[in-house]
């Protein structure tokens, strides 16, 4: 189980402990001003539209309710409009990482009361927490820069760390408040983050510059500097850096690129998993011995060309996630148009699912499938980890990306409106 499965089932008891206060136990009544109970389901992220679908965790994933994640665009677009700056960093965004459209959701948490939904919305530059009840803005921070990026929340879900990318800095919050609790540097776009160790530690991935066309491995250096920045998660002191360059040319992989994308570990820690851009498989490091063990290659489908410069923001493969028993990788082959199990002993895959433009995979709240996200057909995937088979699928909205579990309000069904 890699962390951010790890500090999502913690924060998953946390929250089925807070619940519990509400519920009538052994025939006596919860206090009065008791917390009320919660439903575990998860956030799909409709990147384009600026909404956030919330869907059961298990079994069917029915869509339960929709969040609008930009009530305050007009206010938000009139700031934008009367700074040239700001404008030119937020149509660059439409045109580079957006494919032509609006960045409004990137990524997205609960408070571990459920009560509100913290997102990242690229395009603002910024993290707003929605009340679920209302579907208003309780706080807005405005991120360093001109875009934020990927988030990550510790495992008792009070701090979400999230990834400003044109700064090169990470911001931690208190999730309730919207205070910044610390920061720190990063290399060059800073993009994953994640919260290790019951969150002594916090691993930022920074991938580089990807809206440029100096894609072809002569020009790697041209990237940037990309490395993984792991500071401490109490003080956000930087405890070590970690440049996979020199690893991976150990390896004898100098042609793969160093920069880290989606990323998992091993239950105990002492192994990560990831991917890197252009590359149509992961990698994988030992933590204690410091060195890259093992590279897995997985299928290129025919139809996909091998043109760097056509690859979503140098994103061949993007999404990884690992089954709760840390036993089986899902793998998202964005580009290739598949999902796919590996086994991790053996780094054997099963069968090659197909997919349209899968752009993340995390785990479902009983850790039986792989959930995936299609951006390309506006739909959620359901994987089993076992047999490797497609379950299920459900229709979200507009360019689903991330995907996380969550928590709200037993009887909730939307905001009011």
């Amino acid at each position: 189980m890699h962390p951010a499965t790890l500090s999502t089932r913690r924060y998953r008891r946390l929250l089925t402990a807070a619940a519990a206060a509400a519920v009538i136990a052994a025939g006596t009544a919860a206090p009065a001003n008791a917390a009320p109970p919660l439903r575990e389901v998860m956030f799909v992220g409709n990147n384009w539209d600026g909404t956030a679908d919330v869907v059961d965790s298990t079994g069917d994933f029915a869509r339960i309710g929709r969040i609008n994640v930009i009530p305050d665009k007009a206010r938000r677009l009139a700031e934008i409009y009367t700074s040239p700056i700001e404008l030119i960093y937020y149509l660059g965004i439409r045109q580079g990482p957006g494919e032509g459209h609006d960045q409004y959701v990137d990524d997205m948490y609960s408070t571990p009361d459920g009560t509100a939904m913290v997102v990242s919305r690229p395009s603002f530059a910024d993290v707003v927490s929605i009340d679920l009840a209302t579907g208003k803005i309780r706080w807005r921070f405005p991120v360093s820069g001109y875009r934020s990026d990927h988030m990550g929340i510790s495992p008792d879900g009070t701090k979400v760390a999230v990834s400003a990318s044109t700064s090169n800095t990470v911001h931690v919050l208190d999730i309730d408040t919207g205070k910044q609790l610390g920061s720190f540097t990063t290399g060059d776009k800073p993009h994953e983050n994640i919260f290790t160790n019951g969150g002594k530690y916090l691993w930022n991935m920074s991938i580089g510059e990807v809206n440029n066309d100096f894609d072809a491995p002569s020009q790697d250096w041209l990237k940037g500097d990309r490395h993984i920045t792991i500071v401490d998660a109490s003080t956000y002191r930087v405890v070590r850096t970690v440049d996979m360059r020199s690893r991976l040319d150990a390896f004898g992989r100098s042609d793969l690129s160093d920069a880290v994308r989606p990323a998992v570990f091993s239950p105990d820690f002492s192994k990560l998993y990831f991917q890197v851009s252009f590359f149509n498989g992961f990698i994988e490091y030992d933590i204690a011995t410091d060195k890259i063990t093992r590279v897995k290659t997985l299928p290129r489908n025919p139809a996909t060309g091998d043109d760097r410069t056509t690859f979503v923001n140098d994103s061949r493969h993007h999404g990884l996630s690992m089954s709760p028993d840390g036993t089986r990788l899902c793998v998202a082959g964005t580009m290739d148009d598949y999902v796919t199990v590996v086994d991790r002993a053996g780094l054997r895959e099963g069968p090659l699912v197909p997919a349209s433009k899968p752009y993340w995979a995390t785990v479902s709240g009983d850790g039986r499938d792989c959930l995936i996200s299609e951006s390309g057909a506006d739909r959620i995937t359901a994987i089993d980890f076992t047999t490797g088979e497609k379950v299920t699928s459900v229709a979200v909205g507009d360019h689903p990306q991330r995907v996380r579990l969550a928590h709200v309000p037993a009887d909730w069904r939307g905001p009011a409106d």
